[in-house]
């Protein structure tokens, strides 16, 4: 079968996962025409991304978030003004995201959620089956469970995902665990994160440090503040600021790195402990590796607040408030049941490859397509 990407660039979990599905499909004789890019000012698309694929890649404005002036904290209200600003702009961009599907002629489209691409799929109506995919809709499955953080966060939250997968014909959620089989008959199926090949491969130990990664730069300034606070704590820390030298020592116990992506999977095989915003990708990744994670999601991000529950409930590690170090270390003293949740978690994402085969199967109509 022939695919179209559609993927949300505003977090580098979603351009990931397009990256893995990619291989796969790939290694299973399938081929990818084009990708459309939602891209925002606030983030840079990475090198990585644009070299893994081997077909057209597109850039266009997408809806992105506001962030106040530590670049810290989501603003709701001016994400939402914002966007409304620029329908108009995102009305043209649905128009050219027709005329790519039009020129390549998908089999399918595979949406990474992207509020444009549910759009599209309203609007336009294409022949293509289209498939949405994201750890986002485990929230249509009846055992997920919502953070308690307002109804209106909530609410929003909801809409949104709903949004990005109007009229999909197949929804795929992406998992921490493994749910009892669900039985909505809404077209959902539910699978493991897309965890990259570099890091099945990878060599695991333990070195005596903790990896950071704070893409937001204003959780920056925690991670200093947490270092300086436990002087003996090693800390190898990655952003995106480029305003520093590279590698960035500020602390004799605190080293900033410019996001690369060897480097980073070198780190997260050998650290000790994993610092992180509660993005979904890079919790799946260290829970695969066995790394307990602290886990601070970004403020005003609902969708974080549920991330890191559901990552706690995985036995991922703790949720914080802040980058307190405390919370991590006290957590990697409890009794250890690492080993058998690792195992579990890795039997769960070993299954990956035969449900992409179910999915094109399905889509091919080699097998009933549920809906």
């Amino acid at each position: 079968m022939k695919f179209l990407f559609i993927v949300q660039g505003e977090g580098r979990g979603h351009m990931t996962q397009a990256q893995v599905l990619k291989g796969i499909l790939e290694k299973q004789g399938h081929s990818i025409e084009a990708v459309i890019l939602g891209t925002s000012k606030r983030r840079k698309i990475p090198t990585y991304f644009l070299n893994t694929f081997n077909c057209p890649i597109y850039s266009f404005p997408s809806p992105n978030f506001v962030t106040d002036k530590e670049n810290k904290s989501i603003r709701l209200s001016a994400t939402i003004f914002q966007n409304l600003k620029k329908a108009a702009l995102f009305i043209r961009t649905l128009k050219q995201i027709d005329l790519k599907v039009q020129s390549h002629q998908p089999d399918g489209i595979i949406n990474f959620y992207d509020i444009l691409g549910g759009l599209y799929n309203f609007l336009y109506k294409p022949k293509a089956k289209f498939i949405a995919i994201g750890h986002q809709y485990l929230t249509f499955h009846p055992d997920f469970i919502f953070a308690k953080q307002g109804k209106f966060n909530s609410f929003l939250f909801k809409l949104n995902t709903l949004v990005t997968c109007y009229g999909a014909q197949m929804k795929i959620a992406l998992s921490l665990w493994q749910p009892c089989p669900t039985t909505l008959g809404s077209g959902l199926k539910v699978w493991p994160p897309l965890i990259k090949e570099s890091i099945k491969k990878s060599t695991v130990k333990q070195d005596d440090f903790y990896l950071a990664y704070v893409v937001n730069p204003g959780y920056a300034q925690e991670i200093i503040d947490s270092a300086k606070k436990n002087p003996t704590a090693q800390i190898e820390a990655f952003w995106d600021n480029t305003a520093f030298p590279n590698p960035y020592q500020v602390l004799p116990n605190l080293t900033f790195h410019l996001i690369n992506e060897q480097l980073f999977l070198e780190k997260m095989a050998t650290c000790k402990g994993f610092l992180t915003t509660a993005g979904f990708e890079s919790i799946g990744e260290a829970m695969f590796l066995g790394k307990p994670i602290l886990m601070v999601p970004v403020k005003g991000q609902y969708e974080q607040r549920c991330n890191a529950l559901d990552a706690e409930m995985a036995g991922a590690g703790m949720a914080s408030d802040t980058f307190d170090l405390s919370v991590l270390e006290e957590y990697m003293r409890r009794p250890a049941d690492s080993l058998e949740r690792k195992s579990t978690f890795k039997c769960w994402q070993n299954t990956l490859e035969t449900h992409i085969m179910e999915m094109v199967a399905e889509l091919s109509g080699k097998r009933k397509l549920k809906v």
